[in-house]
């Protein structure tokens, strides 16, 4: 035994000690207590799984036993100082072993008839004075707190003195910290430590065996075993499987995460490079609000984490999309097909609305103005201007002919290829149509909530779209960043939209990571939903046609994911793209699709005073009733055309628009319908925006007309 500044651990593997990695401490007592190596779960270890050890000078016996009745251990001391170990249900332990991992001793054993073994302890002794002496050669002072902490690191790691302040020194130097704090060592264990004890490899024991370091992690392998076993063996009329429970941790409580979020996602494990982004981590404006919208006075901008009563609904235009579908199988005539019931559709309600007799045949000559219906087109490959309009008439009136269109006439005006227009005009000779009116499009009308949705005082929403980690580094900073503030704010919803792994990422595209793109993302997803776990939000994903494991085909079906915990099920909730989602009866319309950007480069307008292009684009596309009303679309959008029918359409006017884009953030008000775009989590190698939403149905004054529920956004920088 050793006193002073230095002291000893003996350790023993999983096996041995039924399941569970333990640290334990000689003291000059002879008292040893049980610890994990995993700081968050060190405070409940002793406590859930083992029992308080003494030893005395004398023969002694120290025994060790899980949660598992299957596995345990004890060695027995005597007066000579030899040692052996009794394994229940081990008959010749392996040779002991140094992890490569991490400095432990690890026992593996056979089955068999238990019995005594020879077992030799490996220690390992670290001097709190050589690591202060070798702190002064660099002039840095050391407090008696963080010399005992460096000391648990050192045994932790397997580190001598020299190396580890050799490491200490150099991360400092890098990450440019000058004083040596607590701040400073949990960082350096986090991004130094922890990081290279992930990427050295793994011993080349059993192939069965595994690493197990947490009580979590143990009930979930001993489930695993009994579902095994119970699927050879004939089924009984009752589960013979014992509740392992605890006062800490009661059966109700076995589904909630006892790890973190940077615990749950290993980016050294998909990625040779996953280096943190340096200019992410030293911005300085998080949590900056860079827009707002309403009266955000008196608003506390935090929710109860969906304790209140929470109805999420998906509303089908005519009906939702809810699995995978074929696509690529379309034909050109059944896109003819949908167009053309897109202009007819439009065309009788603006009919109905401006009271219009009847339409002309685009190609019929007329010395008297005449009013057309159509579709806006461009008459050649290049992009739309003011010389290039053309008109593609319906099926019904015009059977589909185009006419060239002059514009010099209209005063105002704002088009893109494939709106569907209604105007009046001149023309004379069936070759060129001179249009003097534009009638304005018609929007849908908006929901009228029921007594199934349910009422509510308020709602808060958070809503954050993709890519969730910068363009220079795969580590998900900002995604673990996000998770923080959720847990937080404890917000009612959050509204995720992909891409969570973005096939425009530099490691994506130049094939470095070494996972299955699949994988990667189920391992995002579950951090997500494990990680935000505490905080009781409901969770509502968004894909996008970017995510890199799946066809980018337009519209998206949901995410699959079956590794749902029941309790899970209830707050998580899968949609389509694009979505029009009901929560509590206020209708959220979500798309991850850049549309604003991808109508921004086709839109020509003509106005006598100011006009705001991202109003006029919003407005575009809800008079036109569609998530997606350009055509021909863009170049890497690929619509199969039979489904965008049937799921891309808007069935009402929705009170709160998401429409995500690349184009700075902003918060509108088109047509009473609330317009956010809230940016992007990243923009390149630096952190981008998020938004959140405060909810409150209000009733309307006497002649007031209708009222938002959405009383207030802001959009933050993450």
């Amino acid at each position: 035994m050793t006193t002073g500044t230095e002291k000893e651990r003996l350790v023993l593997g999983t096996e041995a000690l039924g399941g569970l990695r333990g640290v334990y401490t000689t003291a000059p007592a002879h008292q040893l207590t049980g610890q994990e190596g995993d700081e968050q779960s060190s405070r409940n270890f002793a406590q859930n799984a083992l029992p308080e050890i003494q030893v005395t000078p004398a023969d002694t016996e120290m025994r060790f036993r899980g949660p598992s009745d299957r596995l345990r251990a004890w060695a027995v001391w005597s007066s000579s100082g030899s040692v052996s170990v009794r394994v229940k249900g081990s008959e010749e332990p392996r040779p002991a072993h140094q992890s490569p991992r991490r400095g432990f001793l690890e026992l593996r054993s056979e089955l068999g008839e238990p019995g005594p073994r020879p077992l030799s302890w490996v220690t390992m002794s670290v001097s709190a004075q050589r690591l202060v002496e070798e702190l002064q050669i660099f002039d840095v002072e050391c407090e008696a707190a963080l010399t005992e902490k460096l000391v648990e690191l050192c045994i932790l790691y397997g580190q001598n003195e020299e190396g580890m302040v050799a490491e200490l020194i150099a991360f400092c130097t890098r990450t440019g910290k000058v004083c040596l704090t607590s701040e400073t060592l949990n960082s350096f264990e986090h991004e130094c430590l922890s990081k290279k004890l992930s990427r050295a490899p793994r011993d080349g024991g059993h192939a069965g065996t595994r690493d197990i370091v947490s009580i979590q992690e143990l009930i979930q392998v001993e489930e695993e075993e009994e579902s095994l076993l119970n699927s050879y063996t004939t089924p009984s009329k009752g589960s013979q499987k014992r509740a392992i429970t605890t006062p800490e941790t009661p059966l109700t409580k076995r589904t909630v995460s006892s790890r973190s979020p940077h615990q749950l996602l290993s980016p050294s494990s998909f990625s040779p490079s996953a280096t943190p982004s340096q200019k992410y981590n030293s911005r300085n404006n998080r949590g900056e609000v860079v827009t707002s919208f309403g009266s955000a006075e008196g608003v506390s901008w935090s929710g109860r984490g969906g304790a209140g009563n929470i109805s999420l609904k998906v509303l089908g235009g005519p009906e939702s999309l809810t699995g995978s579908y074929k696509s690529m199988f379309q034909k050109l005539p059944d896109i003819r097909d949908v167009l053309t019931c897109k202009i007819e559709e439009l065309g009788s309600e603006l009919k109905e609305h401006y009271k219009i007799e009847a339409f002309t045949p685009v190609l019929l000559p007329a010395q008297e103005p005449i009013t057309l219906l159509g579709q806006i087109g461009c008459d050649t490959n290049g992009k739309l201007n003011s010389k290039s309009v053309i008109l593609e008439g319906d099926r019904e009136h015009s059977s589909g002919a185009q006419i060239p269109v002059d514009l010099s006439e209209l005063k105002e005006y704002s088009l893109f290829p494939g709106q569907v227009v209604v105007m009046e005009g001149m023309n004379t000779t069936g070759r060129k149509f001179i249009a003097t009116k534009l009638y304005e499009g018609v929007p849908l009308p908006f929901y009228q909530p029921t007594k199934e949705d349910g009422d509510f005082e308020q709602n808060m929403v958070l809503v954050a779209c993709g890519p969730y980690t910068t363009s220079d580094s795969i580590t998900y900073d900002p995604l673990l960043d996000l998770i923080a503030i959720i847990n937080r704010d404890q917000p009612d919803v959050c509204i995720l939209f992909g891409p969570f792994l973005d096939a425009k990422h530099e490691q994506v595209e130049n094939c470095l990571l070494t996972s299955p793109f699949e994988d990667i993302f189920k391992q995002c997803l579950r951090t997500i939903i494990e990680g935000t776990r505490s905080s009781g939000s409901h969770l509502v994903f968004v894909p996008s046609v970017r995510d890199v494991h799946r066809e980018p085909v337009y519209p998206q079906p949901p995410f699959s994911y079956s590794d749902l915990s029941r309790d899970d099920r209830k707050r998580v909730q899968f949609v389509s793209e694009p979505c029009s989602l009901s929560i509590n009866g206020v209708i959220f319309g979500l798309t991850s699709t850049d549309l604003l950007f991808h109508m921004g480069a086709e839109e020509i307008s003509s106005a006598s005073g100011t006009s705001d292009r991202l109003s006029r684009i919003l407005k575009h596309i809800l008079t036109q009733r569609s998530y997606y009303p350009l055509y021909p679309p863009q170049e890497d959008m690929a619509i199969d055309y039979e489904s965008f029918y049937t799921y891309a359409q808007l069935s009402v006017t929705p009170d709160v628009f998401i429409i995500p884009s690349e184009l700075k953030y902003f918060v509108k008000d088109v047509l009473g319908c609330v317009c956010v775009n809230p940016g992007r989590l990243t923009k390149g190698q630096v952190g981008g925006t998020f938004g959140r939403l405060f909810l409150r149905r209000q009733q309307a004054a006497g002649g007031e007309g209708r009222r938002s529920p959405c009383t207030a956004v802001q959009v933050v920088r993450i």
